[in-house]
């Protein structure tokens, strides 16, 4: 073989395994699990599974777009854990309907991606030193109304008397209904996939927001409105988190303290991942959603296997190291070659 011909070769290796490499880890942990654990392989599970990575994936398509602007909101979880407070306040304390927790959580996303765009947009503060003061911010003042408790039905309120409201039954089927057997959270992250990756692929504000975030300064030049798609991204991530954090509430059925509190490093994680697939080296709805199944996979499978709790965040940690490794090191290492005349 001569030099130019393993030379080619080698690049067509290092290609395929920049672009198809995270996709057979995927499918590889999928088969072994389904392969080593009979209880994996039912439909019950595999459902479970993916109800699991149903918050991780839609917080991470949040996330896409914010890294797609070449941003990154480190509030996103403590928005996750409002949209719980505020719904379970909304139900159990004002005694309101479970479609005004909906809307009302809605609008607390939305605020706070308009909070988070003012500080970043037109302060210019530093996108991360801005959310990182919003999820301070955010972190405290959810627990001021509840004095630092949880909120459930029941539950006394600070004057004494008994909380009058409830978790409504339509409320709790945003979580525990399903369609066709489908459950609601992974009918709505997979439209929320489709969505992000219609507007990111396939309109004119994702090809401004990737645009902007390959090279700010040249989208301005080029007469890119920069700062109206930026905020547009933080307040389409906030909204996002405050729908991951609706699923959440009417998971879990209470109002606690401490939801979202891991949302931050997942959705980082799984949006990071989503980069590496098919080597398309940029944020991408269907690689996150790709990101949140392998995380879902993976932790589904060791809890199946007796692992205790405490080794989740060391997998979650090996899988984004795998998945840099896919983005970065090897992408980084593939040789240009121009053949010979």
């Amino acid at each position: 073989m001569s030099a130019d011909q393993e030379l080619t070769t080698r690049m067509r290796v290092q290609d395929a395994v920049v672009k198809y490499g995270f996709i057979v880890v995927t499918v590889l942990l999928f088969v072994f699990f389904m392969a080593s654990e009979p209880a994996f392989r039912t439909s019950g599970s595999l459902f479970a599974m993916l109800k699991y990575s149903s918050v991780t994936a839609i917080l991470g398509l949040g996330m896409t777009y914010v890294m797609a602007v070449g941003g990154m909101d480190l509030s996103i979880g403590s928005t996750a854990g409002l949209a719980v407070q505020m719904a379970a306040m909304t139900m159990v304390f004002y005694n309101l309907t479970g479609s005004t927790a909906v809307i009302v959580v809605l609008l607390a996303g939305v605020v706070v991606g308009l909070l988070n765009a003012v500080l970043i947009v037109v302060c210019k503060i530093p996108d991360l030193l801005a959310t990182l003061g919003t999820m301070f911010v955010i972190q405290g003042a959810k627990l001021i109304p509840v004095e630092g408790q949880s909120v459930s039905a029941g539950m006394t309120l600070r004057n004494g008397d008994t909380a009058p409201g409830k978790f409504t039954d339509d409320f709790l089927q945003i979580d525990r209904g399903a369609i066709a057997g489908v459950p609601y959270p992974v009918i709505l992250m997979l439209l929320l996939t489709v969505l992000t990756w219609f507007i990111l692929a396939r309109t004119k504000w994702g090809r401004m927001m990737y645009a902007i975030g390959a090279n700010p300064e040249a989208s301005r030049l080029a007469g890119v409105p920069i700062n109206r798609y930026r905020g547009l991204a933080y307040v389409l991530c906030s909204v996002f988190a405050a729908i991951g954090g609706m699923i959440l509430v009417s998971r879990i059925g209470q109002g606690d303290v401490n939801a979202g509190a891991s949302s931050l490093l997942e959705a980082v994680a799984v949006a990071l991942v989503g980069t590496s697939v098919l080597g398309i080296g940029k944020p991408n709805a269907w690689g996150t959603l790709l990101g949140a199944l392998l995380v879902g996979i993976v932790l589904t499978g060791l809890t199946m296997k007796g692992f205790s709790y405490f080794y989740q965040d060391t997998a979650k940690g090996l899988v984004l190291i795998v998945a840099l490794l896919f983005s970065f090191t090897i992408s980084r290492k593939k040789v240009r070659y121009t053949p010979a005349v």
